[in-house]
């Protein structure tokens, strides 16, 4: 063994025991040097932590590191110099959305992130001492081929200018308080073993900026590459640059370490800091970077400016009728001049009159019905696999699904049930006549900021009466829009009284008085519910004449009826009603609302209120259109029900033929009646509780409920 070899073992040796060390006393007690949410170490004095080492156990210490003193990751920082709004989305809320960019560049990263994250000591004559490397041909060829795991370094180990590649390294600065995972670390070793300098290399899958000489960094890569410079030099190590190498044209562009860069990236740092503690920052207005923003369906930056915009030209309109009338003296000219400045749109705080579609019109995921009893759910390499006793029934892959349902008694293993948390795919029990009784579901959203706001409003009578009259009035709209387009003959009665009805609202001085309007409403609506229904004897379908005589085995509708539904139209009421309630309440925890905590019905054991109130407006527009067409469609017959002494229900295959009639209804694709881009009715029931989660934070200053056209 030779005298480098000898080092090298030696170093290794007393590294591996440090980093054992430094976990071991991180579970005890936050060591000085050691940021606990990170698990990563900082300061000159030790080497991080390897990728694969043991996270660092916050909960088992006394110590609470407070927000303040948590590191930022220098990740985070490049999507802060992006967008405010998405680095509070995705540092303060910890929400995540892929998308095609996420996921080529984690694919190109897979082969980065092998690395063991060793690399050389700062300011130490062992610096050439790491793992024992590999010979390496140029920087070019290590950029292409970016699958080593060790660290490795030319031909010549005591030549000078010795060149060590350090891959998937990870250091941080107690000083400025940031972490940076480094790609590659190229480090030059001199003649004498010492690390002479080093130089980061980070990867991005896209292209540079085009200057007007040569191709430049864009700015949050200028901010990701300086922070790794910056730590880099807290560390001990001389950082003069780094560079940028993009795979989109295959190109190395360089970043000098300057005294002004630094000034920037601290002064980046310190808002980036000031940001994370305060609200989330408004959305960026007509913005080209939120085409390309996989948080745009959550973010949604034009409907919010939108809909601040047009709330706030309405108050100033009002304003504006109440000074026109008070002056004794004006001419038309100044009344005509205040009407056009305020239809005339200030572009720097409105959008277009439409705001841009930048989401998917719905989900070509599909949610899986089991309703078969005795079914059994497992799964294997990402497979949800369905089996009925020893025989496998169906394979979904999980990718595709974005729900399961259960219905009655349906077995599921603990494997899928962990996998499907792992995805975000949430599962929904329900009991064999359709109840919905829970949901189980991952730690996808980890925010609590909105729910602290929707508590706080649901304790206000005067929020909860707003909201409430708002989700009332969306029912009654879209009832008597329903009503007048699928009734044969509508009496003009009802259609005046449901009008009225709508109007009265505003009315209300409390939620009981707005629940006798809404129940006035519901009486005139379903007294009239029968006339939507197709009778029978027309368009009669061979093979399904032989409809049983009993009074319950018709599609008679006399009124409405539950617990237990006594006709085939009651159950089929009760079981869109309850599907209905289990989209709203999926969409809640995806919005990171409480779907338990309602405005308009009040909070009650085992019940989802909010689910409850955004329902409403969705009433007449899925649940009772979906029943509508499985009725006048014929996707269900009398013969699809069974009776268990006055209750009526589906059998199993007349279920199954509604669910399909359910999901055709929920995929519809729509124009919304606000935005004016076409969306699926599942995407609309997620949309009305974003706005009302903006509206909860003080984005929007009032909710605007979903009203048909």
């Amino acid at each position: 063994m030779d005298l480098f070899q000898a080092k090298m073992v030696a170093v290794m040796q007393t590294s591996l025991e440090a980093e054992e060390s430094a976990v071991e006393d991180a579970v005890v007690s936050v060591q000085p040097g050691l940021d606990a949410t990170e698990g990563v170490t900082v300061g000159a004095e030790m080497r991080p932590l390897e990728r694969d080492a043991p996270p660092v156990v916050k909960e088992k210490t006394d110590t609470v590191m407070e927000p303040e003193r948590e590191a930022l990751p220098a990740r985070m920082l490049n999507e802060f110099v992006y967008c405010a709004r998405l680095f509070y989305y995705e540092h303060v809320e910890g929400v995540f959305v892929e998308s095609a960019d996420t996921v080529r560049g984690a694919a190109i990263h897979k082969r980065v992130d092998k690395g063991s994250g060793a690399m050389p000591l700062s300011g130490s004559d062992d610096g050439a001492a790491a793992k024992k490397p590999k010979a390496k041909a140029d920087a070019s060829e290590a950029d292409e081929n970016a699958e080593g795991s060790e660290p490795t370094r030319t031909p010549k180990a005591e030549a000078a200018n010795d060149v060590i590649h350090s891959r998937s390294v990870m250091l941080g600065s107690e000083r400025f308080r940031v972490v940076a995972k480094m790609d590659l670390v190229e480090t030059t070793v001199g003649g004498d073993g010492g690390v002479e300098s080093v130089c980061p290399v980070d990867y991005k899958a896209g292209s540079p900026r085009e200057g007007e000489e040569a191709n430049e960094l864009w700015d949050t890569d200028r901010m990701q590459l300086g922070v790794q410079c910056l730590v880099l030099r807290e560390n001990g190590y001389r950082c003069d640059g780094g560079i940028i190498y993009y795979r989109g044209t295959k190109q190395r562009v360089p970043l000098e370490y300057t005294p002004e860069l630094e000034t920037w990236i601290v002064a980046k740092i310190a808002a980036a800091r000031a940001v994370s503690k305060g609200p989330i920052p408004p959305p960026l207005v007509d913005s080209p970077k939120c085409v390309r923003c996989s948080l745009a369906p959550v973010c949604l930056p034009d409907e919010t400016e939108m809909l601040r915009h047009r709330v706030e030209i309405r108050s100033e309109a009002q304003n504006a009728a109440g000074n026109l009338e008070s002056r004794t003296e004006s001419s038309d000219a100044d009344e005509r001049c205040v009407l056009e400045n305020l239809a005339t749109p200030n572009p720097k705080t409105s959008t277009s009159s439409s705001p841009r579609r930048l989401m998917a019109a719905r989900d070509e995921k599909r949610v899986l019905f089991l309703n078969t009893q005795g079914y059994r759910i497992g799964c294997n390499d990402g497979v949800i696999k369905v089996k009925e006793k020893d025989r496998v029934v169906d394979e979904v892959r999980v990718s595709d699904v974005s729900q399961v349902a259960l219905f009655g008694n349906i077995q599921i293993s603990t494997q899928a049930i962990q996998l499907l948390c792992e995805t975000g795919v949430p599962i929904t029990f329900f009991s064999m006549g359709g109840w919905f009784y829970g949901i189980a579901r991952g730690h996808g959203l980890k925010n609590v900021t909105d729910r602290i706001a929707q508590f706080r409003a649901a304790e206000d009578p005067a929020a909860c009466l707003r909201f409430a009259r708002q989700f009332v009035r969306g029912k009654i709209h879209n009832q008597r829009v329903l009503f007048m387009r699928n009734h044969e003959q509508p009496p003009e009665r009802v259609r005046l009284r449901l009008g009225q009805a709508r109007e009265d609202l505003e009315k209300a001085g409390s939620l009981e008085a707005l629940l006798g309007m809404e129940g006035a409403a519901a009486a005139e609506y379903f007294a009239e519910f029968a006339g939507m229904l197709r009778p029978q004897e027309e368009d009669e379908i061979p093979g399904i004449t032989n409809v049983p005589e009993a009074p319950w085995a018709r599609f008679d509708f006399n009124g409405r009826n539950r617990r237990p539904p006594t006709d085939p139209v009651n159950a089929l009421l009760s079981l869109a009603y309850s599907l209905l309630a289990k989209e709203c309440t999926v969409a809640a925890y995806a919005v990171g609302l409480d779907p338990y905590v309602g405005f308009y019905h009040q909070p009650r054991h085992g019940r989802p209120a909010l689910a409850l109130d955004v329902m409403e407006e969705f009433r007449p527009l899925i649940a009772e259109s979906a029943v509508l067409t499985a009725i006048n469609n014929r996707y269900v017959t009398p013969r699809d029900f069974v009776t268990a002494g006055r209750a009526v229900n589906l059998s199993p295959a007349g279920r199954k033929q509604f669910f399909q009639c359910f999901e055709q209804r929920m995929s519809t694709l729509i124009t919304h009646p606000v935005f004016d881009y076409k969306v699926s009715y599942r995407r609309a029931v997620e949309l009305q509780f974003r706005i009302l989660a903006r509206v909860l934070t003080g984005e929007i200053p009032e909710y605007v409920p979903f009203l048909t056209r």
